[in-house]
């Protein structure tokens, strides 16, 4: 997917590693329906992309994300019916669904404001990395909606806890970034002339990585919330196995006997 062309957010893609940007920046980056469903479907694709092993989620402007477009979105869902409604909501949680199933790490890079769907976005990330002047807010509650939007109910208590999750979710109040940081939902925090180079470095060290195995990881992280212990250790056995019988991990044992640095190729 490297020469992919986005039309409704920006695209890059070099040396393994795809940067998203949503590009509104004039408005803090809000997301419209065409950008909520063409970011569906990259994900999805990505699913089956060989030269993309990370994504990176950047700013843009100075923030991430100020979530669903207050004319573009919320005003047209007021009038819609049911049917409608429930056909939007569903797209919205599909995308998370694509981010968490696309086999590739995901970075979420914040700066300024991460906000409603912004917020989200950064939740169904598997990395956070942010500014200390960065805010992340569920806000859903301030404009009249419940908290458990796009599975954020189930996700948020298992990164921060189940009592600080509810109390975002109840108040829509904005996190602070230190704040964040603290609750371990930001893995750290960065300048804001640092952060993207950061987020980058992050995303080269795990393209380094035996991505075959990376992508193994994250089915796994992902897999293992709803099995109990034993099925979960029998899930990472057959995982290991399959790893096992790849080349990466032949190439880290002689590697190893050579007391040379493995140069994994992702097979």
């Amino acid at each position: 997917m490297s020469g992919y062309k986005a039309t409704h957010f920006l695209w890059e893609a070099a040396d393994g590693i795809a940067t998203i940007r949503l590009n509104r920046p004039e408005r803090k980056n809000p997301l419209t329906f065409d950008s909520y469903a063409e970011l569906r479907d990259t994900f999805r694709a990505l699913v089956y992309a060989d030269d993309i092993h990370a994504v990176v989620i950047a700013p843009n402007g100075g923030n991430f994300s100020s979530g669903g477009d207050v004319h573009d979105i919320i005003g047209p869902l007021v009038g819609m019916d049911m049917k409608d409604l429930l056909k939007f909501t569903r797209m919205t949680g599909d995308l998370v669904k694509a981010m968490i199933h696309c086999g590739k790490p995901i970075i979420s890079a914040v700066d300024g404001i991460a906000a409603g769907a912004g917020a989200i976005i950064t939740m169904a990330s598997d990395l956070r990395l942010a500014t200390p002047e960065a805010k992340c807010a569920f806000l859903f509650n301030r404009v009249g909606l419940a908290g458990c939007d796009m599975g954020a109910c189930a996700m948020l208590p298992r990164i921060i806890g189940q009592g600080r999750a509810a109390e975002l979710l109840y108040t829509g109040r904005a996190m602070g970034a230190e704040e964040g940081l603290a609750w371990g939902y930001w893995n750290a925090l960065h300048a804001a002339d640092e952060l993207e180079a950061a987020a980058r470095k992050m995303a080269e060290r795990i393209v380094a990585g035996p991505t075959f195995a990376n992508s193994m990881t994250k089915t796994q992280l992902n897999q293992e919330w709803n099995l109990s212990l034993d099925q979960a250790i029998e899930a990472e056995a057959q995982a290991q196995a399959i790893c096992m019988q790849g080349k990466d991990f032949e190439r880290a044992y002689r590697a190893f006997v050579a007391k040379e640095k493995p140069v994994f190729e992702g097979d």
